[in-house]
């Protein structure tokens, strides 16, 4: 399996019909053009534009996949940092996407390059207040920001991504409208729920991904899944090798001790010879002793009468589950704790589960870094996307 994943991510990736044998199922062609067979890189650099930035997730995947990013744009300066820090060669800028004057700034920062693809998370709480009657409601101005951002640079193709709710929202028609909007501005558009489990991350999370192709005849095909669901690579599998900090709360730089166990966790480290952002919270005993009590991959149920029951909800005292994928890393990890040791993940280890390769280093404040961590797109999830969509660019 983990040959497998090494194959995948390291660009290697042949064919769909290639693809289809390592899942066990029928190698016969797929009910699309030829020249979408074969593992396609690109000689051309593609340039991106990157809306609602964060920290970069999505950039990351996207630079992973052979894309130049030009411009990360978003309103939080502290993922705007760890953003500059790790993508080297790409701009930043805080402003907000409904103000006229941030397209002037991105205009200037840009410099005359022609944007190719524009990708980004655009936040749709709105629409749960409006309904897709009231589409132009100022409460929906960030997703109408995005619409007017590819509407001013008629990229090749753009992509948004967003929670799975969002597709039924109002029955479907939400998303309808989204497709609708597009299309009019001559984009052929296609949305698929996707699960990033499917494409190597160590994580069971779900988004409702749009891809418009501008032009275009065909719709775009989303990347079929690299693994089956019993080859889901495992918490243990992504973070077994990193310290357990039982008896020390780690520090923002540190070293490994010991050899990676699994090629996932040798795909994270890369050439990292550096431990970032592995630094555990100082818990009160209680919580130690509480969570002492919920076994590998168990939760508030298993713990005694009367124990625990300030925290009783869904989520409550929940232990990763080692020989599973994760559940979907949030932005607080106050309520997850690591499968073996009776503490919160890492930063670090959410980043692992996020599939950030190691040098990604996050900046900020704790709480800043699991924010940035948790409202991340994961960077294999992203980059699967990414290599599918060159296909359709030139």
């Amino acid at each position: 399996m983990f040959t497998l994943i090494r194959a995948w991510t390291d660009g290697l990736l042949s064919d769909v019909g290639r693809r289809k044998p390592w899942l066990n199922t029928s190698s016969s062609t797929p009910p699309f053009r030829k020249r979408r067979e074969g593992f396609f890189m690109s000689k051309k650099k593609y340039n991106v534009l990157d809306l609602f930035c964060g920290c970069g997730g999505l950039s990351k995947g996207f630079e992973m996949a052979g894309y130049n990013i030009v411009l990360g744009v978003d309103f939080n300066e502290p993922a705007l940092k760890t953003y500059a820090y790790n993508h080297h060669g790409s701009k930043t800028l805080c402003g907000d996407l409904s103000s006229s004057d941030t397209f002037d700034k991105i205009d200037n920062l840009i410099e005359g390059k022609q944007i190719d693809v524009i990708i980004g998370g655009p936040p749709c709480q709105g629409f749960s207040l409006t309904g897709p009657r009231q589409f132009d409601d100022e409460r929906n101005k960030l997703y109408l920001a995005m619409i007017e951002t590819v509407r001013r640079y008629k990229p090749k193709a753009f992509l948004i991504e967003n929670v799975p709710g969002m597709a039924t929202l109002y029955k479907g028609e939400v998303r309808n409208e989204i497709v609708r909007r597009f299309t009019d501005m001559g984009y052929n558009v296609n949305n698929q729920i996707l699960c990033s489990a499917d494409y190597g991350v160590p994580q069971i999370r779900k988004r409702l991904v749009f891809i418009g192709l501008l032009n275009n005849k065909e719709k775009f095909i989303f990347p079929e899944p690299y693994l089956k669901p019993d080859e889901y690579i495992t918490c243990e599998q992504a973070i077994g090798d990193l310290p357990s900090l039982e008896h020390t709360l780690g520090d923002d730089v540190s070293e490994y001790e010991r050899e990676p166990q699994t090629e996932y966790q040798q795909l994270m480290r890369g050439t990292c010879n550096v431990l970032y952002n592995h630094k555990s919270i100082d818990h009160k005993q209680f919580v130690k002793d509480t969570i002492a009590l919920v076994p590998d991959g168990g939760n508030y149920k298993d713990l005694p009468p009367g124990v625990g029951e300030s925290r009783i909800f869904h989520m409550a005292w929940t232990r990763y589950c080692s020989y599973k994928p994760s559940r979907t890393i949030d932005t607080g990890h106050r309520n997850n704790f690591h499968y073996k040791w009776n503490r919160c993940p890492t930063v670090r280890e959410s980043a692992r589960l996020q599939s950030f390769p190691d040098d990604f280093v996050f900046l900020g404040n704790k709480g800043q870094q699991d924010k940035q961590v948790g409202n991340a797109v994961p960077c294999l999830m992203a980059k699967a996307i990414g290599v599918e969509l060159l296909k359709y660019l030139e």
